[in-house]
């Protein structure tokens, strides 16, 4: 089952999870780029602040989500946006920046796709790539632990789960691809309000495949479940709850 994403959760943590992505930008020595793609735009929030950067620059966002493709079409006219798989796509001209933000970690064995999208980059171009990293934590470990057990294992043995790598590996496959890498972490910790923040910010992302792919007879109680496993690992205190987020980012100047 092909699950589906949904703009206004992802984006309910939206200034959380876009500060990764201002913050690899930064490393980005691109002055006036001609060509720039964001690729696995999402709602095209931060595909928007390469536009504002870069104002002369054509600026395409793809992605391979309809729904966010349609939400980043509705709220940025500006920028052309396509669905679009990134395994599979290939530039109609070579791309001096390329940006993939928080969507490698969807694509198993990615690591082989980096000579693709290095081959994508125009000679002086530049290549920003932002991952998880967080894939050992409770938020992620509860899920996979209690999705492993009847009656949900049935339903979600074969769902999609992210995966990535440390930031040496990713310097070590780019450098040998001929770039100058920029790798390093960064573990963030996101203070969150609200009932079951860290629920919500999982159910956006990482977690929602595993609860789309169960039935409504079954999801309710899954739900309960995670939401009490997340609330002990995740305490409350003071009415604010702490999110640690590791995530890895590379630059790569080619």
């Amino acid at each position: 089952m092909a699950h589906r994403w949904d703009p206004d959760r992802y984006l309910t943590y939206a200034d959380e999870r876009g500060r990764p992505f201002v913050e690899l930008l930064a490393r980005v020595g691109a002055t006036e780029p001609a060509h720039v793609v964001d690729l696995g735009c999402g709602p095209g929030n931060l595909t928007a602040l390469l536009a504002q950067r870069w104002p002369g620059a054509e600026v395409r966002g793809l992605d391979s989500s309809p729904e966010m493709v349609e939400r980043a079409r509705a709220e940025h006219p500006g920028i052309r946006f396509d669905v679009g798989d990134v395994r599979e796509w290939r530039p109609d001209r070579p791309v001096d920046v390329l940006v993939s933000n928080a969507t490698l970690q969807w694509v198993p064995g990615h690591l082989g796709l980096l000579s693709a999208l290095v081959d994508a980059v125009a000679p002086g171009g530049w290549l920003a790539v932002q991952v998880p990293a967080n894939f050992d934590e409770p938020s992620h470990t509860i899920r996979a632990e209690l999705a492993a057990t009847p009656p949900y294992v049935e339903h979600t043995r074969d769902v999609a789960v992210p995966a990535s790598h440390d930031p040496a590996t990713y310097l070590d496959a780019l450098a040998r691809l001929g770039c100058e890498v920029d790798a390093w972490e960064t573990t963030y910790l996101h203070v969150l309000r609200g009932e079951d923040p860290v629920f919500t910010w999982v159910s956006g992302t990482g977690a929602r495949p595993t609860l789309q792919a169960l039935p409504a007879d079954l999801r309710g109680e899954f739900e309960r479940e995670f939401r009490a496993r997340l609330r002990a690992a995740y305490p409350e205190r003071d009415g604010r709850v702490v999110l640690p987020f590791r995530r890895v980012f590379v630059v790569a100047h080619r």
